[in-house]
């Protein structure tokens, strides 16, 4: 490539002469059922309530809004969703990058796939280049980004950009377009860790929309910088001390879709890889939580940050808390929704607990992160038995993946709870993305009123 060309357009030149097969677009379509599943039980929520405003202010338009029978206009589809798909922390996740490309990416393509009714093929083409560029841009603006942006929202804002150009039928140019000027308002300070707020989903809600509407208007020929990655008042030298660009253009083998991880369980998935290491002990060991004494916990250091919560107050701490995750596991077995709600981690013997459980950073484990998502367990018994486990990849990852069956099950889970028909689930499940036909053959039985 000449050395003149944009980091954004040596990519987007790169991944354009890229094939998508029929397995790329079932994987991508498998994505978008996990996301549907995750986002119809956000509904339920106070993210979810807080939202339904926007059905107020809407005159209405063509586009789908989960557990609504009221179409919205594009832009207000594309908040309302995306504001959803990461309220009960299930939303799929990129390990290197530290991004949850779901919740942003796919209710961006979705609302304007429905705007133009273009086909299910073209929507999966436009998931599968949003994911790409939204990992690749996690990969390369450095750690030190993560320490007070929400990668989720800076990098996924530029991949819903990228995935919507494809739906609208961008020129190169118009991508670029679209791609600088959702950059170049990209955010999402962490600042809402610090305070019960519900800021996340506004995070992901906003980039959904800034992506979703630099296309629409690139389309309309409002041109953007092409250099927002690496000018010199850029993304990289505005937002990171330890950008890698060249990481930006690294060829892989496959789409990176690929290298995302679905999570099976309702909690951050920080606290996973500990979760995973203490149900493999439970298993093989069998012992109770009247038997425990101490449990120590070896984590990489971001774990630590967002998840060394002894005493939750919320149900948002409580799935932001490796304490609690472990505690109700030991009282109550395989993860579940209900593990997260007051009457749980209000239990004195819940509480009582999370007292016996410390959570420390692991050289070891810190060395191998964000590559892989480890953690290490030390249970010691009343007795003084000792069991030890440490796991390098939790469940979900590539490396140890969910099975079709249990990703079903998940889905299946989260829709029975959010009202959805056994029929109408078993029909999202056995949905065939590659047939002929244009968005609505999906988009209508994702949305289909509950109980019909």
């Amino acid at each position: 490539m000449p050395i003149n060309l944009s980091l954004t357009k040596q990519l987007l030149i790169d991944i354009d002469q890229k094939s998508v097969t029929a397995q790329d677009l079932t994987r991508a379509g498998a994505h978008v059922l996990d996301w549907v599943a995750c986002a119809s039980l956000g509904v339920d929520s106070a993210a979810g309530s807080s939202y339904q405003a926007l059905l107020t202010l809407d005159a209405g338009g063509v586009c789908s809004a989960i557990g609504q029978s009221k179409p919205l206009s594009m832009q207000n589809a594309a908040l309302y969703n995306g504001a959803l798909g990461n309220v009960l922390e299930m939303d799929d996740i990129h390990r290197s990058s530290i991004v949850h490309p779901g919740p942003v990416v796919i209710p961006a393509a979705l609302a304007a796939a429905q705007q133009v009714g273009c086909s299910l093929e073209v929507f999966l083409h436009g998931v599968i280049r949003g994911y790409e560029l939204t990992i690749r841009l996690g990969e390369a603006i450095g750690r030190s980004h993560y320490a007070y942006f929400h990668n989720t929202a800076t990098c996924g804002a530029l991949g819903a950009a990228a995935a919507v150009s494809t739906i609208f039928d961008l020129t190169l140019q118009q991508t670029l377009w679209a791609i600088g000027n959702a950059g170049s308002t990209t955010g999402g300070l962490w600042q809402m860790r610090n305070e019960q707020v519900l800021t996340k989903q506004w995070h992901n809600a906003e980039a959904c929309r800034s992506g979703l509407m630099a296309g629409f208007m690139a389309k309309h020929n409002l041109n953007g910088p092409e250099y927002i990655l690496e000018g010199p008042q850029g993304i990289f030298t505005a937002l990171s001390s330890d950008a890698t660009p060249e990481s930006f253009l690294r060829k892989h083998p496959q789409w990176r879709i690929y290298d995302c991880s679905f999570k099976p369980w309702p909690a951050c998935r920080h606290a996973h890889p500990a979760m995973d290491v203490l149900q493999s002990l439970l298993s093989e060991f069998g012992f109770s939580a009247d038997e425990v004494s101490r449990i120590e916990v070896g984590v990489y250091q971001d774990a630590q940050v967002f998840c060394d919560r002894a005493d939750p107050q919320t149900t948002l701490e409580a799935k932001f808390s490796i304490q609690h995750d472990l505690a109700a596991m030991l009282l109550w077995g395989t993860p579940a929704l209900e593990h997260y709600l007051p009457e749980a981690y209000t239990q004195a013997q819940c509480g009582a607990l999370r007292k016996l459980i410390q959570v420390n950073v692991s050289e070891d484990v810190e060395r191998r992160y964000p590559a892989h998502f480890g953690a290490r367990c030390t249970v010691t018994l009343k007795n003084g038995t000792r069991y030890e486990r440490e796991h390098i990849d939790t469940l979900g990852d590539p490396e140890n993946p969910l099975t079709q069956a249990q990703r079903h099950a998940k889905v299946h889970m989260l829709l029975v709870q959010s009202g959805m028909p056994e029929q109408q689930i078993q029909q999202l499940c056995d949905f065939d993305w590659l047939q002929s036909g244009d968005i609505s053959t999906f988009s209508t039985l994702m949305c289909a009123q509950q109980g019909e």
